[in-house]
């Protein structure tokens, strides 16, 4: 008689921040099989996108994912800027470039935070939270908010920064960095943070490589990939910086790289402050983008961001597509899942720092009868969902759906 047992993760559970499910197959308490099931955020950005101009788009894109929200902006403010032509002025590519690391600082802070909490380590919780406050008060200060800041536009920035705003982000440096000191102190000599995230979440060199990992996964398994390095854009070709990598291979590895990444950020930072050009903030842009189609890459705080447009000579694409990391480093997720304990399920999860709504797309099924496309009206959706939850022993179908009602 087989002992093996299969039990859902998700898609709504204390340890997911936004819903996926995880259908996990166990022999005792250890994970033999794992099947990774995201789909459950769809908002339509892409063809959002294209039935918007260009500068209209801009408010749709910096809302991909909160977290990176000034990354992906990046990389579509290049895409388009590349099929007009135009290059930016100097200073506006160092703004984007401090404003790319700062996110940086929130996103890793905010990692470690939800890793601490995640095996038991609230006060690591607490701490990483009040530094990255800090950091969200600058983002605040030089875009006028906390996320989705609002910098880019097409040909350059919206805002400069002053003297005030340059002195005001150093202090705060200053203060993370002697913060981030206790954290790599963590991280590196802790013998019971080391014994609990050591070993679990395996991904080698050559399965990071298969899988296509990207960003801190594919970085903690001595893959030094990094699009700041092999593919700079903005002003990093002119701002000494290194790659962070560890050879660990797993979530121990993956918490080391984020850490040791804060530094960099801070050095990036700082040069940048140091020896910013005085020049205009943006350069002038035609309103309809020449016909055309290209790819921009930039580096995300959890990997390799890719924007793909395509333009048919009007002021609206064609074609918008995002490939942010966290759909790179789902790939992974099982192979990484497999062998490991139930416990260490949700950190293995969280050591990709996932993005559930960034991933989501809609496709489009082609019947296998008549070969037409197979587009569902919501009856015919809702329909599917309550005979695959009847399959999994949960009959939705009495659930009535209430209708709306509009008063006047």
């Amino acid at each position: 008689m087989s002992k093996e047992i299969t039990i859902p993760i998700g898609p709504q559970h204390p340890s997911l921040k936004e819903p996926g499910c995880f259908t996990i197959t166990l022999d005792g308490e250890k994970v033999v099989k794992a099947v990774v099931g995201v789909g459950y955020n769809h908002r339509g950005l892409e063809k959002a996108c294209e039935a918007r101009t260009y500068i209209q788009d801009l408010y749709i894109i910096e809302r991909v994912c909160g977290i990176c929200s000034h990354t992906h902006s990046t990389a579509f403010c290049q895409a388009v800027e590349e099929l007009a032509g135009v290059v930016i002025p100097r200073r506006a590519a160092y703004i984007r470039v401090i404003m790319a690391e700062l996110e940086r600082l929130h996103s890793h802070l905010l990692w470690l935070g939800i890793a601490g909490h995640e095996i038991g380590f609230d006060t690591l919780l607490m701490y990483s939270w009040r530094d990255r406050e800090k950091v969200l008060d600058l983002l605040a200060m030089l875009g006028g908010n906390r996320v989705n800041y609002g910098i880019n536009t097409p040909g350059g920035v919206r805002r400069d920064l002053e003297p005030q705003m340059a002195e005001d982000i150093k202090t705060v440096l200053d203060y993370i960095e002697e913060q981030n000191k206790y954290y790599i102190h963590l991280a590196l000599s802790e013998a019971t943070l080391a014994a609990r995230l050591g070993g679990i979440g395996y991904l080698s060199r050559d399965d990071a490589i298969k899988y296509g990992s990207v960003g801190p996964v594919s970085r903690a398994s001595g893959i030094p990939d990094d699009v700041r390095v092999i593919d700079q854009y903005a002003a990093y070709d002119d701002i000494p910086f290194d790659a962070i990598t560890d050879d660990h291979c797993d979530v121990f590895g993956r918490a080391v790289v984020r850490v040791l990444e804060i530094m960099e950020s801070i050095k990036i930072i700082r040069y940048a402050l140091d020896n910013m050009p005085d020049s205009e903030l943006v350069a002038k842009m035609p309103r309809r983008i020449p016909e055309g189609e290209v790819i921009s890459r930039t580096e995300a705080p959890r990997g390799e961001d890719i924007h793909y447009i395509r333009a048919n000579g009007t002021d609206k694409p064609d074609r918008v597509h995002v490939r942010a990391p966290s759909e790179a480093n789902w790939h992974a997720m099982a192979h990484m899942l497999e062998g490991d304990y139930l416990a260490d399920v949700p950190i293995i999860i969280a050591a990709i720092d996932p993005c559930y709504s960034c991933t989501d797309r809609a496709i489009v099924l082609q019947d296998s009868d008549s070969g037409k496309e197979k587009i569902w009206d919501w009856q015919g959706l809702r329909q599917y969902s309550i005979d695959f939850y009847k399959k999994r022993g949960f009959d939705a179908s009495q659930i009535k759906v209430a209708e709306k009602k509009i008063i006047i």
